[in-house]
């Protein structure tokens, strides 16, 4: 039994199929953007930590990419990261939206995740906001069936609704632990990498369908400006894997290239609190996904 005035800490793992809603509701639980969100599916790539505060507890989140039947090699890296990731946390939030029905991809989750025997498991119906109350009810009873879990909580992270409902589920199960990060810390996500996902986000919004897997994007240097104090300066790349995706980021004398840098950089100077200048290039790697060794070089490794 614990102590009313007992701390809990540990991990939670949000997994699912792609575009359920993991990241926005990790923002959502955390207050802030840590990771990027896109309508594009498989747009989380890492297994990045956000970190929720409560006088009770500390949640570390892990939010991990969709989880897919993968066919790149890449798709393959992606799914072992969520696979090893799921052994190493106290409790696993299985998510499934509100407004669509269970499908293959998620029952092919839920059969995963029931092998990880000894971690709880809840599941959480996101995107409540998008679904009646009939389709609320009868998506939670319908995920019932899907495996046995812990507790069951509807959740809209655009609304608000039952967030701190879902942190209670997930507090239930971490174990009594004084704060494993320091109060405020929201991530411990290296701020490279941060810039680095922003960049990539701007890039994905507007592009065809079959370019946001294509992109990768390595922020090279991070530095303050010679002789100031109030400007960093930031040399990122962008890789795509064709010519012709090339020119579609490009866009028409450079259009939309440099629409994606003026978005990435209100959004870096809103994370970082400074002023900054973004240079930013693209180049084509051939067919990265597929190839071990650039793999490696884009931060994706065995």
């Amino acid at each position: 039994m614990t102590s009313p005035d007992s701390h809990r800490a540990g991990f939670a793992c949000f997994v699912g199929r792609p575009n359920v809603g993991k990241s926005t509701l990790m923002n959502a639980l955390v207050g802030t953007k840590v990771a990027i969100t896109s309508s594009k599916p498989q747009t989380t790539r890492r297994a990045i930590r956000g970190i929720v505060h409560r006088p009770d507890a500390q949640i570390v989140i892990v939010d991990t990419p969709g989880l897919h039947r993968p066919r790149t090699l890449l798709g393959e890296r992606l799914d072992s990261l969520v696979l090893s990731t799921l052994t190493e946390v106290d409790v696993i939030a299985f998510c499934v939206p509100a407004n669509e029905p269970i499908g293959k991809g998620d029952r092919f989750i839920a059969d995963k995740l029931s092998a990880v025997k000894k971690t709880p498991l809840v599941a959480v119906v996101t995107k409540c906001d998008l679904a009646t109350k009939e389709q609320i009810a009868e998506q939670l009873l319908a995920v019932s069936q899907v495996a046995e879990f812990a507790a069951i909580v509807p959740v809209s992270a655009q609304s608000g609704e039952q967030l701190d409902v879902v942190a209670d589920v997930l507090i239930e199960h971490l174990p009594e632990s004084p704060p494993l990060y320091e109060d405020g810390q929201l991530t411990d996500e290296p701020e490279q990498v941060l810039v680095g996902e922003l960049i990539r986000e701007a890039a994905l919004e507007g592009v065809r369908d079959e370019l946001p897997h294509s992109i990768a994007v390595v922020v090279d240097e991070m530095l303050p400006r010679e002789g100031r104090d109030d400007l960093l300066d930031i040399y990122a790349h962008m890789f795509v894997e064709r010519p012709s995706q090339k020119a579609i980021v490009i866009g028409h004398k450079g259009e939309r290239l440099r629409e994606v840098g003026t978005k990435a950089r209100k959004q870096i100077e809103a994370l970082l609190g400074t002023r900054v200048y973004l240079d930013l290039r693209i180049s084509v790697a051939k067919d990265w996904q597929r190839d071990p060794k650039q793999l490696r070089r884009l931060g994706f490794y065995d």
